[in-house]
């Protein structure tokens, strides 16, 4: 009890964000000094529910002990099952409420509050049935009897104590008449766990005898040292000028200037009377990560939040960021407020985190067992003469912050969108996600990307986010009016409607601020004169006419981008393309590559296409999916596209002359978008089938309607930016749109679009956290019927988006001898490295193993053949794998293919290569 109580000291001194603090702060008579002795004293008594016959009677020999001077108590045998309804959590619980009841003279409506922290220590707060069922049972709380009122004076006893040794008695009085809102209630139980997670450390605690001979203190100093937790990021508010920050923090070009949005942004972010939550909506390539993180900075000195949380949509684009991000951290100042750690504390954290070369990097320079730290230190020095002087920081990837639960406590965490939805989803631990990003700025990436359902998650979350006070800055350059005012709403947790100016707003690039109580602020700052305008032309939905087109438009060079909406059309077209242009002109993209495969793909196609691009190949052709949305920064002369809603049309049309170059082809000066995936003939057009299944037939048709106008016409190309906003509002609206003869089957489509939102919306709901109740309302029950511990898995993944579970599996090779390697083309020595089936393989090719992991598409993972599935790969369990010395391998489902690249599964033939990827074949 003293250890835990003496952590939370420690943690709340100086490693609790003053963001965080300062929430729990707000709501006590006594500030701050009340804030820090309430986290003390729940922390010092988490553990009371140990003193009872229910807890105590586990071991015997101390249960025989406490017998002895009086303490009676059944056998552990003899209380059998009914034990379990006593869990010392919950025991705990009841005991502090009696006591602040009885001995204190609380009202009994005002104790659940505060003991409720101590019922939910082990990650779950108890429900209603739970807390009824050990009120039935107090025989396990005491032991009914002449004993009775000895376990009653030994646990008041020891709450008495707590009370006087954590000065909190004389301010009992005053918190009796406090009403804790719920979000204090989450933060004070995530600092108890964490508190009782260190202190629980065997590492850093050492059991008796092995720590009598050291004081408490010095047991306590030493366990700190050897945590060697890093302090949160303290900024302090940027004196410079707009342009000189931006020069300084980004590394611009000599004379280059931030462009309207950015100076917008952070001009607003300064000046709003409290940081709140921020949108940027601009077109592609104006700097909005950037902007972002500008905004980040200001609001975190303004709130103070000791880090940031980025998310993006895609694992793919988390590893781009978090590079960036690590740029950026480089050439922060480090502070001038007197002496400060100069470490900052950075996770990637999704599930293949460990496989990113650049965090990788940081994990594995230093090996220090639980205190273990590893370094990435900047080496050069700031410029002499430098504006805003940055100290060369040191960026750490600690130790004791890794893992599901604790990842995100990190103060700069890069990371997918799951993890700032699990913050909605019902599940263990919860306090501890809700801790994580209650002391940052959560910036949220490219999102229009999200569905209704997960979109039901994101609301919920920033209702919390809100109440939290937490600074979140949303980017997007497609964002639909209505999101934008579901967001803002959500986030100061008005009335739907309430901020209906924010979806009439009409001008672009806008930037919006809102804050609990404030109103908001809607700015158009214009965009930074980056313009092109991109004719539309209609294309047959053929392979032979796709050929043609492409044959004619290429004859004098240049490097087009054809984007079909499934992987099936990807590779129908990259097959008819290569026997017209050859196998070297055309490359594939998808996501069914091994990940290994996937990287040097695209850093690849980074290297031809990119922004500085160094083999710029005269004529190419790349045949990609979704994926050259989001993921890649590349540049085509032509682009090529399946239908899609209007703002992923416009996201691929951002692939079109992206980058200046000095020469284009001349068929290929202007920019030109032909589209297909669609019976041009039928009334309304008929989009491909694979495309509806995707998408949904209401937003291709809607798509269609508003781009019509702008198809085949040669006076009217789509102007960017002017037109992102019109078209993406059009689309999205609740307007008619499109010719009268389309109206019935329009409104067929609309009707099933409907039905099936209001069923994501219902089904989202299962596990979905509830809304923050009333101020004074116990936590009680507040995950119950959750998801358990499947936050951040394969399970609690597919909840939180709408998908099926998802089926990956590592790819290794089987050799004719019978031999299993690591495949054998990938690189860095990495290829054919022994897999040994009656041994633990080396950590080098386990982990060179994990890096192919192959995810499985939805034909192979839907509930008609997922269980005959995992059945035949589970056939295939090497039993020396499955020990936690091989924790790379164990546990994963593995796929042997033969040297071909060719296996059979579930009645399907899968063929791999590097030049395609996966393909699934009917096995006939």
């Amino acid at each position: 009890m003293a250890d835990s109580a003496a952590v939370a000291g420690l943690l709340w001194d100086q490693w609790i964000p003053r963001s965080v603090r300062q929430r729990v702060a707000d709501v006590l008579p006594g500030g701050l000094g009340d804030a820090r002795r309430l986290v003390v004293w729940i922390a010092g008594v988490h553990d009371i529910g140990k003193a009872t016959p229910a807890f105590a009677c586990q071991v015997d020999g101390l249960a025989d002990r406490m017998r002895a001077a009086g303490l009676a108590m059944a056998y552990r045998r003899e209380m059998g099952m009914d034990r379990r309804m006593a869990p010392h959590g919950l025991a705990g619980q009841l005991l502090l409420q009696e006591w602040l009841e009885e001995a204190q003279g609380w009202p009994g409506r005002s104790t659940g509050q505060f003991a409720v922290v101590v019922g939910g220590h082990h990650g779950a707060p108890p429900d209603d049935a739970q807390i009824y069922d050990l009120e039935c049972h107090p025989e396990l709380l005491r032991t009914p009897g002449p004993s009775e009122g000895l376990w009653r004076r030994v646990q008041y006893q020891l709450l008495d104590s707590c009370a006087d040794e954590f000065r909190v008695r004389d301010r009992l009085g005053e918190w009796a008449r406090v009403k804790l809102p719920q979000h204090v209630q989450v933060l004070l139980s995530s600092v108890v766990i964490v508190a009782d997670w260190i202190a629980s450390n065997r590492d850093l605690f050492p059991y008796f005898p092995e720590a009598a001979a050291h004081t408490d203190d010095e047991r306590i100093a030493a366990a700190w040292r050897g945590l060697d937790l890093p302090t949160p990021w303290r900024p302090e508010m940027p004196q410079a000028s707009v342009n000189e920050l931006f020069a300084e923090r980004f590394e611009l070009p000599t004379g280059a200037k931030p462009r309207p949005v950015q100076e917008a942004a952070v001009r607003i972010a300064c000046g709003t009377a409290a940081p709140g939550l921020m949108l940027i909506e601009a077109p592609m390539g104006e700097g909005k990560t950037e902007a972002a993180l500008a905004v980040a900075e200001v609001f975190a000195a303004r709130s103070g939040a000791g880090g940031v949380f980025f998310a993006l949509p895609t694992m793919a684009t988390g590893n781009a960021m978090f590079s960036r991000v690590r740029r950026w951290l480089d050439r922060l100042p480090t502070g001038a407020s007197g002496p400060m750690d100069h470490r900052l504390s950075v996770n990637l954290v999704h599930s293949k985190a460990a496989l990113n070369k650049d965090f990788d990097g940081l994990m594995r320079s230093s090996r220090q067992g639980i205190a273990a730290i590893d370094v990435e230190g900047r080496e050069e020095p700031p410029r002499p003469g430098a504006q805003l002087r940055s100290a060369p920081a040191e960026l750490v990837a600690h130790a004791w912050l890794r893992g599901r639960k604790k990842a995100m406590l990190a103060s700069f965490t890069v990371g997918t969108i799951d993890q700032l939805l699990f913050a909605g989803l019902k599940s263990r631990h919860l306090a501890l996600r809700h801790l994580a990003l209650a002391g940052k700025v959560v910036v949220i990436d490219e999102a229009h990307a999200y569905d209704t359902y997960m979109n039901s998650y994101l609301d919920r979350v920033l209702s919390w986010l809100g109440a939290y006070r937490v600074p979140v800055i949303v980017l997007s350059a497609t964002l639909p009016a209505a999101r934008r005012r579901a967001l803002s709403e959500a986030y100061a947790g008005e009335l739907a409607g309430t901020y209906a100016a924010l979806e009439e707003a009409d001008g672009y690039p806008v930037v919006t601020a809102v804050a609990p109580g404030q109103p908001p602020v809607v700015e158009f700052p214009g965009a930074s004169g980056r313009a092109s305008a991109v004719q539309i032309e209609s294309l047959d939905d053929d392979l032979a006419v796709l050929t043609d087109r492409l044959e004619a438009e290429l004859a004098g060079g240049g490097c087009a981008l054809v984007v079909r909406n499934t992987v099936s059309r990807v590779l129908d077209a990259a097959k008819a393309l290569r026997e017209r242009f050859g196998e070297g002109v055309v490359t594939v993209a998808h996501a069914r590559f091994i990940d290994l495969d996937r990287a040097v793909k695209d850093a690849d196609l980074l290297d031809r296409f990119g922004p500085s691009s160094s083999a710029r190949p005269e004529r190419h052709i790349v045949v990609a999916s979704q994926v050259a949305e989001q993921s890649l920064d590349v540049d085509f002369d032509l682009l090529v596209t399946d239908l899609a809603p209007i703002d992923l049309v416009l996201q691929r049309m951002g692939r079109l002359h992206r980058h200046r170059r000095e020469r284009r082809p001349g068929l290929l000066s202007t920019p030109r978008c032909l589209m297909t995936g669609v019976a041009w003939k039928a009334s309304p057009p008929e989009p491909v089938r694979g495309s509806e299944v995707v998408y949904g037939r209401h937003a291709l048709l809607r798509s269609l309607a508003v781009l019509r106008p702008y198809l085949d016409s040669a006076n009217r190309p789509v102007r960017l930016p002017e037109d992102i906003s019109p078209l993406v509002q059009e689309a999205y609206g609740d307007g008619v749109v499109g010719p009268r003869e389309w109206a019935g089957a329009m409104d067929e489509a609309r009707r099933e679009h409907e039905r099936k939102q209001a069923d994501k919306e219902r089904r989202a709901d299962t596990f979905r956290l509830g809304p923050e109740a009333k101020a004074g309302r116990p936590l009680t029950g507040w995950v119950a019927a959750g998801a358990g511990d499947a936050d951040d898995t394969r399970a609690g993944r597919a909840q939180v988006r709408d998908s099926q579970e998802s089926l990956e599996v590592i790819v290794v090779q089987r050799h004719a001898d019978g031999r299993l390697t690591t495949v054998e083309w990938i690189g860095d020595g990495r290829g054919g490295l022994p897999l040994p089936e009656d041994a633990v393989p080396s950590a080098r090719a386990a982990k060179a193993a994990a890096a192919c992991g192959l995810r499985l598409p939805l034909q192979l993972a839907h509930p008609g053949v997922i269980g005959q599935v995992i059945a035949e790969l589970e056939e295939f369990c090497v039993p020396a794998w499955q020990s936690k010395e091989s924790h790379w391998l164990a546990g994963e489902l593995i796929l042997p293919v033969q040297r071909d690249c060719q296996t059979r599964l579930a009645g399907f033939v899968l063929r791999y290569s590097l030049a395609d990827g996966l393909e699934v074949l009917n096995d006939e």
